[in-house]
């Protein structure tokens, strides 16, 4: 709630005088405050406490203690100012009403009317600023929240820009970037823990007689059925990329020849599987199959990434000259 300009004040004492008096010093001094009073707990409750600004109550009253008041009236509202102003001048009593939530505790004693107006305005100003904090507060945890959600969004953002950059459109496959990041790591890994390096450079077979045949949108879903094949058949560890049209590429972290060989098999038939569900019932008589070259580090003497893909791309190319649908690893030359 926020505080009027014009306060209202709830007076809860059962003395009628004392309420009177008090009642008169506060217009007095506070201009335009609206002065409610309440006889007792029970009827002070009755009241709407969200319509005043403060509450000013005696400790003892003839329904029960002042304290019993303050439970309630912070219970329905716990940002609601009470002072007390009581005769009891005891400070355990006061600072027991203090640590249970009232604002202020004043004794009726000596010249306490002259300086209850005062009183009230301190903690009329104190309820003031605690509701302006409370505000700021809300909206500060609502723009950190708005915050919180557009990081999110722009990390989101980033994360799918990332992998656009590094991933062919097509197939979903490392690109050609990618791979060559990729490679690069892994070639200087492999080097500085003395473990093999291999990698597979793939080929298909009649892939452009396909595209001449069939057309551009069949052979986009052949590309896509051997990007399936890689995926389904490589390792966790395993990179899988699209070097370029119609060639694909596998690179094996710590794997040798056989391993490469073996990986390279596994490949090519699930490739042979799904392209032969595929091109059943497209006609045309295509037949689409895989070639493949294999350079290990270890075995091809490869001394940087670059020759290491050179080697494989010389065994792509004995592969195919040799036939077709087959695989060659690199040999180097004595």
């Amino acid at each position: 709630m926020t505080p009027h300009d014009s306060p209202r004040i709830l007076i809860v004492e059962d003395d009628p005088d004392t309420a009177e008096l008090i009642a008169e010093t506060l217009s007095d001094h506070l201009t335009d405050a609206e002065v409610v009073h309440a006889g007792c707990v029970a009827a002070a409750l009755r009241h709407d406490l969200d319509a005043f600004d403060i509450v000013l109550s005696d400790m003892n009253l003839p329904d029960g203690l002042g304290l019993d008041f303050l439970a309630e009236a912070l219970a329905r509202r716990p940002s609601l100012p009470v002072v007390f102003v009581t005769g009891e001048g005891v400070l355990e009593r006061a600072t027991e009403a203090v640590r249970r939530g009232a604002y202020d505790y004043v004794v009726k004693a000596g010249d306490y009317l002259f300086t209850l107006p005062v009183v009230v305005e301190k903690n009329l100003a104190q309820s003031r600023l605690k509701a302006e904090n409370e505000a700021l507060r809300d909206r500060l945890e609502v723009t950190l929240a708005e915050v919180r959600v557009k990081n999110e969004q722009l990390e989101s953002a980033v994360r799918k820009l990332e992998t656009m950059a590094a991933t062919d459109p097509l197939t979903g496959l490392a690109n050609r970037r990618s791979l060559g990041m990729s490679l690069d790591r892994r070639f200087a890994d492999s080097e500085r823990r003395d473990l093999d390096l291999a990698l597979l450079m793939i080929d298909l077979d009649g892939f452009k007689q396909l595209n001449d045949t069939l057309g551009h949108q069949d052979g986009d879903r052949v590309l896509q059925i051997a990007a399936e094949a890689l995926l389904t058949t490589c390792r966790k560890s395993d990179v899988a990329g699209r070097f370029g049209g119609d060639e694909f590429v596998l690179l094996l972290p710590e794997a040798g020849v056989a391993e490469a060989q073996d990986a390279g098999r596994r490949v090519a038939e699930a490739f042979a599987e799904r392209i032969a569900s595929y091109l059943a019932d497209r006609g045309g008589g295509c037949v689409v199959t895989m070639s493949q070259g294999v350079a290990t580090r270890r075995h091809s003497a490869a001394a940087t990434p670059k020759e290491l893909i050179a080697h494989a791309d010389h065994a792509l190319y004995r592969a195919k000259a040799a036939g077709k649908r087959r695989m060659m690893v690199y040999e180097r030359v004595a």
